[in-house]
């Protein structure tokens, strides 16, 4: 009854690995050794990166069939089951080329094991991608395509990242009410039973479940129907060509082969669906099948399901933890004994590098890892702190945590026990974890939301801070960089599913930093078993040895990391600026790289039809280039270069020595070249002036050109043959509709449809052409930046594709125009100055590291998933976000805190190779009070976004809508079920939750997903790309406006900064019933500000702040405050230079009359008035009030 075998053909080149898979010969020459590294001596040479553009030798790989590309994207659950041991008997097809370091191959840097088709083998991964036979990382696996050495099939797509499909997890239309969209319905605890756990730092060895996946036991309650899935590879022994309908249970995950029948379940009922929200679909049916089947075709809180590049679960290649980081040593694939970590020598591997998680663990079977004999003579009971008390960390010199029994008799129970003594100890030591047992924080507090209605903060709400003592509390994380939706981690999967709250990450990792500890050392310290860095939440058992805070290994303090270079003092290693702050980024030696670190490289490929001229962008653009030349991130090896295409494409030569820039035509867009490869990317210092010329001479080049047509794939394709060499930066200004050559688009929006309240149609990509582009310059470490300055459709959808999966990111600029829409202008060029000058990473890679237990899924952002938990990224800018979704796997009983990493390396505009690491700490909890009383409400509304964007993508948008209400309907319903003494006439929130239903109908009426209010088709896919890529304090802007009056300006409520006094005025409700005709409001949009002027509105203001005698007087498109001396104007500008600087994008300014059309966009955004098409915020209460009580 055991889980049947897949037999799965895998394609010539294709290197997937399976367990006790015997290494080929020479396997190991695949990545040069370190004596073999002579390249990097003379990293600077020019001819190290050609300039010339020549097809890789090695790229010609066997079409595998139609879902070779997409496979990533296809929404592809049906997994192999977990093996529980012994070694595979299917053949495996693999042609390995060696590594080249020229540019024939650059891609070459990469794994060549990349495994397309990857099955959910329990692995982990030993050197050059060969798993050791473990049961770590067990997780379903959505293969993808990756890099360019396929050659890819067309294919039409229908979805957003592929092809047409519906996933399987998604339940009916009409159901998400009924059936909990986010979460399985769940009963209350009583309280005593409810158990406690006392939180200190218990460092037990807590095993990882081998079989559990990253769709994890979320049990949930889910009846859908699902669409038949093409070209799926039938992996799991079910019939692909059939539709597989989502299950009705909750499943009691059972490990197969460890004494219970695999296909064991537990029926447990289904609540009726509602009719209220949307019909259910014909063909919805209720299915019970295998726990791992459910578990593999449910993706967590109500089947957000996104299997794509740009919000893809992670992906489990039994290459998994090699390639991960091999990127995050970012190919770094030489010796890391000799400095990456000299305490702890290991094979010469990606692995090694920043890859691998626990490699020495040898266990096939899914039994429980046994903990190294090394650690368990530790298990005798002794002192806290034993050994070497002075080295322990800040944290660890309070009261001693309380020894946490193991849940079960299997469990190891850890590495060091503490005297029960310290149990009353515990609460002191940890800030008082237990909630049961002392005062209610203010977190819990009960809110009346139908009753209270001034829930607004008067300023901005403040990131929570984790129930930690005051020692960790300093040395944690800043939530600007890094911040969970739940600050105190439920013990068990069960406890968050009652909660009915997601559990993710929220990232800004390469955000402008005023203090950034840089250390530059030649021993990077980290974990033997999981690659961890070394952080200030390690332990130090004594001065040689330290234990890792994630998977708690006892590793040697390597020799070098005894000395402080900060107190020049000797033997106190704990005192390390690694371990005293948990931001740091390291100087990375050349062990982490596998070829020289990349010139920076600038590519701009410029549309110049008719319809570019008439807008006239390329006048602020080129300007802008010029005043910032000399402020491009780079070295003394910058390179740019230029392509202009309109029906044909014309690039430029500029090399040095000529009198003038040379413009050559190339006019066959069906098999495009290079003209002259080695002239048009040039040295930025040897050509300047010729690159001036050329900047000085564009605008006017075209001004009588009557071309109409766009052949922006053709242009893309040369701008991919350029940069293949060396990979960089593309930059795409696009005005129109393509309309030749590969990648051609037509129109598919019906204006008609445009406020529509059923079907939005075309939110996916009408062809894979741009994203097999994307993937393609991924590969080459080339990112794609777009710029769409459109005054019609141009299929955003579409074109979006190039920039998600290469890690790039898009501007969009409707209606467009350099003098009739002045606001757009503006903005473009406040953009570019921001984009040309601010800092870039390059060929960079992100991995994310969490406690033993916690398992990562799905990620959102723009990248391509390298594996289980690396993201490659071609760029990475400090404007980017990202998002994580998270399951817990393991039960935490054993432990009382949990530890997140990530680690982005990255290539610097100045050629070094740099590691910048974050490290968050959070405290386990085990009742449900103190997991509502840990939620940050506003990184669980940033997070259900991302996954309401996929929703509407792979399902509709009628479908995300839903979930989305129901986030609120079951987080308050579970909440109101445990808490005592409330009436059911009551909508009652815990304080830390009370404004999540005003941020979800904020969220329903913004761009993205409103209804029956006229959107164009690209608006709404912009305002989904931007909740994907934004980091979370600007996407909080965007969903929810921070409304100010600001007409009664004083100096009594001020802060002061750079000796300047910023007025602080109260936060409003964004309700018409708080503007007066008699005041002035300022409205924050994080991209743009609205200063709305009353019609009565005093005349002093009107003239010391606008600079007009009255209101009639002041013009329609003021977009400028004059510098005027009076008291006003000053407190005025002061307050409005104060929001611009701290954010890296300048917004606009937009002056609004009562008669001027951009009213509409300003009333638009006050959520909590009712309008056509959409509730009120107290209609809205009442609506989930009424759900509740159902």
């Amino acid at each position: 009854s055991g889980p049947m075998q897949s037999q799965m053909q895998f394609p010539s080149g294709y290197g997937s690995h399976l367990p006790n898979y015997s290494a080929p010969s020479g396997h190991y020459s695949q990545v040069p050794s370190k004596a073999a590294a002579s390249h990097l001596d003379d990293q600077y040479r020019a001819s190290y990166y050609p300039g010339y553009y020549s097809a890789p030798a090695q790229n010609v790989m066997t079409s595998v069939g139609s879902n070779v590309l997409n496979a990533q994207e296809s929404q592809q659950l049906y997994n192999t089951p977990p093996h529980s041991g012994g070694s595979s008997d299917r053949s495996i097809q693999g042609a390995v080329s060696s590594v080249s370091y020229s540019h024939v191959s650059a891609q070459q840097s990469y794994s060549a094991f990349d495994n397309h088709y990857s099955t959910s083998v329990s692995s982990s991964v030993a050197s050059q991608g060969f798993p050791l036979n473990s049961d770590h990382y067990n997780m379903p696996v959505v293969s993808g395509a990756m890099y360019p050495n396929v050659s890819y099939p067309s294919m039409a797509a229908g979805g957003m990242y592929g092809q047409t499909f519906t996933s399987q997890s998604l339940p009916a239309v009409g159901q998400f009410k009924e059936t909990n969209a986010f979460s399985s319905q769940s009963t209350s605890v009583p309280h005593s039973l409810q158990q406690h756990v006392s939180v200190g730092y218990n460092t037990a060895l807590s095993t990882v479940s081998s079989a559990q996946s990253v769709q994890d036991n979320l049990s949930r309650n889910l009846t859908g129907s699902v669409a038949k899935v093409n070209n799926q590879i039938n992996t799991g022994g079910i019939d692909s060509s059939q539709p597989v309908h989502s299950v009705s249970q909750n499943v009691p995950f059972t490990k197969p082969g460890v004494g219970t029948s695999a296909s064991s379940a537990a029926m447990s009922s289904v609540r009726s669906p509602a009719s209220s929200l949307s019909s259910k679909t014909p063909s919805s049916s209720s299915v019970t099948q295998s726990p791992e089947l459910s578990l593999q075709e449910g993706m967590q809180y109500g089947g957000y399901v996104n299997n794509q590049a740009s919000s893809a679960p992670a992906p489990l290649s039994s290459s998994s933890d090699d390639e991960e980081e091999d990127e995050e040593d970012e190919e770094a694939a030489l010796d890391s004994s000799s400095t990456t970590s000299s305490a702890s020598p290991v094979v010469n591997n990606y692995d090694a590098l920043e890859g691998g998680g626990y490699p020495e663990t040898h266990s096939v079977t899914s039994s429980p890892v046994p903990s190294p004999s090394v650690l368990q003579a530790s298990k005798a009971s002794k002192p806290f702190g034993y050994g070497y008390p002075a080295l322990q960390p800040g944290y660890q010199n309070a009261t001693p945590p309380t020894p946490v029994q193991p849940s079960n008799p299997g469990h190891h129970p850890g590495f060091q026990h503490y005297p029960q003594a310290c149990v009353n100890q515990l609460s002191s030591s940890l800030g008082g974890l237990s909630l049961q047992h002392s005062q209610q924080p203010e977190s819990l507090r009960p809110v009346n939301l139908t009753h209270d209605r001034n829930i607004l903060p008067v300023s901005s709400v403040p990131a929570p801070v984790p129930n930690l003592n005051s020692d960790l509390r300093k040395l944690n994380c800043s939530p600007d960089s890094f911040r969970c939706t739940l600050t105190n981690i439920p013990q068990t999967q069960a406890l968050l599913n009652k909660a009915k709250l997601p559990l993710g990450l929220l990232l800004h990792p390469f955000r402008d930093l005023t203090q950034l500890p840089v250390i530059t050392s030649s021993t990077i310290v980290r974990c033997r078993s999981c690659r961890t860095y070394i952080n200030p939440f390690v332990s130090f058992i004594d001065q040689r040895r330290w234990k890792c805070n994630l998977c708690y290994r006892v590793n040697d303090v390597p020799e070098e990391f005894m000395y402080n270079p900060l107190t020049r003092s000797y033997g106190e290693p704990h005192k390390r600026p690694e371990v005293q702050n948990s931001t740091v980024e390291f100087i990375a030696s050349s062990d982490y790289m596998l070829r020289p670190p990349q010139p920076a490289v600038y590519l701009f490929v410029l549309d110049v039809s008719h319809n570019a001229v008439e807008a006239g962008y390329l006048t602020i653009l080129c300007q802008s280039l010029l005043e910032n030349l000399d402020k491009l991130p780079g070295d003394s090896r910058t390179r740019i270069g230029f392509i202009t295409f309109d029906s044909t494409v014309q690039f430029y030569n500029l090399q040095e020595g000529l009198s003038q820039p040379q413009m050559l035509i190339v006019s066959d867009i069906d098999d495009i070249f290079l003209p002259t490869p080695d002239s048009l990317l040039v040295n930025l210092h040897e050509s300047k002036e010729l690159i001036k010329d050329l900047l000085n001479a564009l605008p006017n080049m075209f001004t009588n050109t009557r071309e109409t047509h766009s052949a922006l794939g053709p242009a893309l394709q040369a701008a991919f043959k350029l940069m293949s060499p060396t990979g960089g930066r593309i930059s795409v200004f696009q005005t129109q509709l393509p309309s030749l050559g590969a990648g051609l688009l037509h129109s598919r929006e019906d204006p008609n449809q445009r406020s529509s309240t059923k079907v939005v149609q075309h939110l996916g990509p009408a062809t894979d052409f741009y994203k097999k582009l994307a993937l393609d310059c991924s590969g080459q470490q080339t990112a794609v930046d777009l710029f769409l300055l459109s005054s019609q459709y141009s299929d955003l959808a579409s074109l979006a594709c190039m920039s998600k999966y290469s890690a790039g990111c898009i501007y969009y600029y409707p209606s467009f125009h350099h003098s009739h829409n002045p606001a757009q202008a503006e903005k473009l060029q406040k953009d570019l100055k921001r984009y040309l000058t601010r800092k870039i990473g390059f060929e960079a890679v992100m991995r994310i590291r969490c406690t033993k237990g916690l398992s990562i899924h799905t990620f959102h952002g723009n990248f391509f998933v390298r594996s289980t938990d690396l993201l490659s990224l071609a760029n990475v800018n400090p404007d980017a976000g990202f998002a994580v979704q998270m399951s817990i796997e393991e039960s935490l009983s054993d432990t009382s805190l949990v530890c997140f990493q990530t680690a982005l390396l990255y290539t610097s505009s100045k050629g070094e190779r740099r590691i910048r690491v974050h490290t968050l700490c959070l405290p386990v909890v085990s009742s449900l009070s103190d997991v509502y009383a840990g939620a940050d409400v506003q990184a669980i509304v940033c997070l259900l976004a991302n996954m309401a964007v996929d929703r509407s993508v792979s399902s509709s948008l009628a479908d995300a809508r839903d979930a989305l209400v129901n986030a609120v309907v079951d987080s308050l319903s579970a909440y109101m079920s445990t808490a005592s003494n409330l009436q059911q006439s009551m909508l009652i929130a815990p304080n830390s939750l009370k404004l999540f239903p005003l941020y979800i109908l904020a969220l329903l009426k913004q761009k993205a997903f409103r209804t029956g209010t006229s959107t164009r088709l690209d608006d709404r896919v912009y305002a989904m790309c931007q909740m994907k890529s934004q980091p979370l304090v600007h996407l909080m802007k965007m969903i929810h406006p921070n409304l100010y009056r600001i007409d009664k300006l004083t100096d009594e409520s001020t802060v002061h900064v750079n000796d300047r006094v910023v007025p602080q005025p109260h936060l409003q409700k964004l309700s018409a019933e708080k503007l007066t005709r008699e005041g002035a409001f300022l409205m924050d949009c994080g991209s743009i500000f609205y200063l709305w002027i009353g019609k009565n509105c005093d005349n002093n203001f009107i003239k010391d702040v606008l600079g007009y005698p009255n209101y009639a007087s002041v013009p329609q498109k003021m977009t400028q405050l004059p510098e005027v001396d009076a008291p006003s104007s000053e407190r005025t500008r002061s307050f409005i230079s104060w929001l611009r600087d701290s954010r890296p994008l300048s917004p606009v300014l937009q002056v609004i009359k009562d008669e001027n059309p951009a009213k509409t966009d300003f009333f638009q955004h006050l959520i909590e008035d009712r309008t056509e098409a959409a509730f009120s915020y107290y209609e809205f209460l009442l609506n989930i009030q009424q759900q509740i009580c159902k």
